[in-house]
């Protein structure tokens, strides 16, 4: 049986149904790489990485020593960095790559929508007037928002940020998606919310908080995701979603498999 070793650049939804098709298949030999920013993340089915590469020429130097014959990019789509390196390594390496890219959120009848550029631009979108603003934009991207002192923060996250990274009297919940929207209107009366602040990452794990804000008319100040990547050159294909994934894999096996027959 022809077996393909894949690497797949995790700290997705996408990458996570992604492992949970690959499991058991005995076609493919998949490693799942994940950050290692989650301080708990939830382990794949599959054989897994924790850690970054040390840049380009380390992940270059993985797939090299791994021998891997097909590099899927399903990171997190504000993990700019990440995929660049992940072009590049496959441009390096001759792999073929596949990057996963959810569709983006687009507003709908009844949101009200200020699109920014990035989080300095989300910060000053808050203005000079106090407002409650529920921050949903990760732990690593708060500091913007300590400039702007005058508003009250509700800043939600997976981990609990570092305490110097937080604006002055922030309160954090520490929770993990799938949300529900019953639970985010509930959390945005609760709190008094009037602003909600979040990236455009797209998919279905974090959608309520737009929907419940859009029941309750509150304005979202939302962050435009990094321009798309540049594949031309590569051997290289996207996919929207896990299963469009899973459809390039199987492809990628059945073309290596009639090569092998020939």
């Amino acid at each position: 049986m022809n077996l393909l070793r894949i690497l797949i650049l995790g700290g997705s939804a996408e990458a996570s149904a992604l492992a949970r098709l690959l499991a058991d298949d005995r076609r493919f030999a998949p490693v799942l790489s994940l950050a290692g920013r989650t301080r708990s993340p939830r382990l794949p089915p599959i054989a897994h990485r924790i850690g970054g590469f040390g840049g380009v020429e380390g992940l270059a130097q993985w797939l090299r020593e791994a021998g891997a014959d097909l590099l899927v990019c399903a990171t997190h789509p504000f993990a700019a960095q990440m995929r660049r390196h992940a072009v590049e390594a496959a441009r390096s390496t001759g792999t073929p790559l596949l990057v996963v890219d959810r569709p983006a959120w687009s507003p709908v009848h009844g949101d009200q929508w200020i699109s920014v550029a990035d989080m300095a631009s989300a910060a000053s979108a808050l203005g000079e007037w106090p407002q409650r603003v529920l921050l949903t934009v990760g732990q690593k991207d708060l500091s913007p928002f300590a400039g702007a002192p005058q508003h009250a923060y509700v800043v939600r996250s997976i981990d609990p940020p570092s305490p110097e990274s937080l604006p002055a009297g922030a309160q954090v919940i520490s929770a993990r998606p799938p949300f529900e929207e019953a639970d985010e209107r509930r959390l945005l009366e609760t709190h008094r919310i009037e602003v909600v602040v979040t990236k455009n990452s797209g998919g279905s794990d974090a959608a309520a908080k737009l929907a419940a804000a859009r029941a309750l008319g509150l304005p979202v100040i939302m962050v435009k995701r990094p321009p798309a990547l540049e594949l031309g050159g590569l051997d290289a294909q996207r996919a929207a979603d896990a299963a469009g994934a899973m459809a390039w894999l199987e492809a990628r096996h059945e073309a290596a498999s009639r090569l092998l027959r020939v």
